[in-house]
């Protein structure tokens, strides 16, 4: 599917209603379905990532009933998941394959995990290793550094474990490893990385504590069953404060956004090239912070440098901000960010190349991109490489591009933000 997209007519202005955080909503569905108990789940994000999230764990024996309001989660508790009757399919889900590689691999029995061929070419060698320390036996092709992973799960033991690369997905299915695992199992890590994992297993009883890069879990508690809200997403979120931030006379209110710290570097590095944000009712709900965001449109950003420990907080928001950094004065560096070429696309070679269909001069090296600044873009025909974030990113350059921007792929928001395009349409029209 292809959407054309114009040049905003005028500011954007008012309020924006966003989906649920992705990522939150994987982990609520997983972890209240080792709970003991029923879990209730508000404002959970319907799509098609966290929908084969929901299909693999009922696929586990688990009962889930959606009302169209919330999802109503019936716990089966630690090691009463069932075996599952044919293969688990994550679709396009890296969070979904991860994690639930952690989980099963607690479980003695056999399944096999798989994708689309997307997912089936990402690596998956950085979460089979620290499963095989702990004793589960996992195969898959290229000797299990690519789906499809078979495993019979079982017997484990805790390690002591170092992130070799700052990765969530890999601490999260260790530690959900270690809920049945026998001893104590410590995740270390050099950079932090997003922690909902850790703070929803607090708020679930488990004894975990986290203290300068060192996670400790001992095994043993039953979970407690949980009543959440999922909080909007801020790697959606990002899309929109790039666009109120580049389309003159802007001013936009985007309420109830989680702003955890280990998520909100998109938040820090836009307010250093010059972006208007103001963050308001800032609150915790179910133990993540939370804020409601109002940004106005700042004029000419100033260039800026990505590198280092606040990758981890903004990876996937990189895309977004190169259009910003496209829309800036001088020079932007991206650096440090390598993890972006094994994302659902090479994001670094996407970037760069549908910067240069739209007239930027940007420069790809191993691990970013260099972008020169010159406060205006060409509309074009741009692919989205089946990758939701740029399809996104696409769509808000064609806001303050020339002419039309033509984004191919377009529905590979579905991915994350089914209703991307009809807000756009909506929030940016004529």
């Amino acid at each position: 599917m292809d959407v054309t997209v114009r040049r905003a007519p005028k500011g954007l202005r008012g309020t924006i209603t966003l989906p649920a955080d992705k990522s939150i909503s994987h982990r609520s569905v997983m972890l209240a379905a080792l709970a003991q108990g029923k879990s209730r789940v508000k404002n959970f994000l319907r799509a098609r990532d966290t929908l084969a999230t929901v299909r693999c764990v009922r696929a586990l024996g688990v009962n889930i009933m959606d009302n169209g309001e919330d999802l109503i989660i019936e716990g089966r508790g630690l090691g009463g998941f069932l075996q599952p009757e044919d293969i688990l399919d994550c679709e396009n889900s890296g969070t979904t394959m991860r994690l639930m590689s952690g989980t099963l691999s607690a479980c003695s029995f056999f399944s096999v995990l798989t994708g689309d061929s997307s997912l089936r070419s990402r690596p998956m060698a950085r979460v089979v290793e620290p499963l095989r320390l702990m004793g589960a036996r996992i195969d898959g092709r290229d000797g299990g550094r690519l789906a499809p992973l078979a495993i019979r799960g079982g017997n484990l033991k805790g390690i002591d474990y170092t992130l070799p690369v700052p990765s969530a997905q890999v601490k999260s299915a260790v530690l959900l490893a270690g809920l049945g695992a026998e001893g104590e199992t410590v995740v270390r890590e050099k950079v932090p990385s997003r922690d909902h994992t850790e703070r929803m297993l607090a708020g679930m009883g488990a004894e975990i504590f986290a203290e300068n890069g060192v996670i400790r879990l001992q095994p043993g508690r039953e979970l407690e069953p949980f009543d959440m809200s999922v909080p909007a997403d801020i790697s959606s979120a990002a899309f929109w404060i790039v666009a109120a931030t580049l389309v003159p006379e802007s001013e936009v209110l985007i309420p109830g956004v989680g702003v955890n710290p280990t998520r909100s570097g998109v938040l820090r590095v836009l307010a250093s090239m010059g972006a208007r944000i103001e963050l308001q009712n800032q609150r915790v709900v179910g133990g993540e912070p939370v804020a409601d965001i109002r940004v106005v449109s700042a004029g000419n950003l100033i260039g800026t440098t990505v590198a280092g420990e606040i990758v981890p907080s903004l990876i996937d928001e990189i895309p977004v901000l190169a259009v910003a950094m496209a829309m800036a004065r001088g020079e932007s560096v991206v650096r440090d960010a390598s993890e972006l070429r094994v994302k659902e696309t090479d994001r670094i070679l996407a970037v760069c190349t549908c910067l240069r269909q739209l007239g930027v001069e940007v420069e790809e090296t191993e691990d970013g991109f260099y972008v020169r600044g010159q406060g205006r873009l060409t509309g074009a025909k741009v692919d989205s490489y089946g990758d939701h974030r740029i399809a996104m990113a696409m769509g808000i350059a064609g806001l303050v591009a020339e002419g039309e921007t033509i984004v191919k792929g377009a529905e590979a928001v579905n991915i994350s933000y089914p209703g991307f395009w009809a807000e756009l349409a909506r929030f940016a029209g004529p």
